[in-house]
């Protein structure tokens, strides 16, 4: 199907769902770019095939709509078009936690968020938990950012303050981080490394004090004295890094 016009309902639904409120209502998202459309098709999550007209992307799927290169950039979220995306629908959201749960508290930045989530599947993570005030998933930077590695892992959006008592009760020990308080992660026992949860906070604020008080223990890199702190998706990826040793 070739469409010319950006008046046509489908185009209309591509440039809306830049927007959040619309994501959510909908339960689907663009991504732009032939690895993370690859990934998507994957997955089984593309419900449309979106191609600039001379293009040529040989994957298995009915619905394929062609657009000329003007409207792709008003249905684009990055300066250079990609001439290859898909309209994909979200993925089912699995309840069961596993061994190995990342929490992530209040991050705001889409980038940080995708590359902690891209480091929480290098590192096997089996669930990522998302506090109900933490950047969409679905935002296309944090798409970007997960270089399609959001695909891999399950990750919901709960309550946090309930999701460590179901933790709790499971007897999973539950790691908060602090700058430069607590213990060191490299002083962990293996034992300690087997099941767990970690607890990352907001790039401002860090973990909120409600959290942390309901914590096991508290983690933190030891630094070199002239650095105060780390970039929260640096930081993440260390101490993922470390509890993976």
């Amino acid at each position: 199907m070739l469409i010319t016009s950006l008046e046509n309902d489908k185009v209309r639904k591509y440039i809306k769902l830049k927007d959040k409120k619309y994501r959510d209502k909908t339960g689907q998202f663009i991504v732009e770019g032939a690895h993370l459309v690859l990934e998507a098709y994957k997955n089984g999550l593309i419900d449309e095939l979106i191609l600039e007209k001379e293009e040529v992307f040989p994957l298995d799927i009915k619905n394929i709509v062609y657009l000329p290169m003007e409207i792709i950039t008003k249905i684009s979220t990055v300066e250079t078009p990609q001439t290859i995306m898909a309209l994909c629908h979200k993925q089912e959201e699995k309840e069961e936690l596993k061994n190995k749960i990342l929490l992530i508290d209040n991050i705001q930045d889409p980038g940080n968020l995708g590359t902690i989530i891209r480091s929480a599947v290098a590192f096997n993570i089996d669930t990522i938990v998302l506090s109900e005030n933490t950047v969409d998933l679905y935002n296309p930077k944090t798409i970007r950012a997960t270089q399609g590695m959001f695909f891999h892992i399950n990750i919901i959006k709960k309550d946090l303050e309930s999701t460590i008592e179901q933790l709790h009760q499971e007897e999973i020990p539950v790691y908060g981080t602090l700058v430069g308080h607590g213990s060191d992660v490299r002083s962990l026992a293996e034992k300690d490394k087997i099941r767990y949860a970690l607890v990352v906070g907001n790039e401002g604020n860090g973990v909120r004090n409600s959290i942390s008080n309901m914590c096991d223990k508290n983690l933190y890199i030891n630094l070199n004295a002239n650095v105060e702190s780390l970039n929260v998706a640096i930081a993440t990826s260390i101490l993922l890094y470390e509890l993976g040793r």
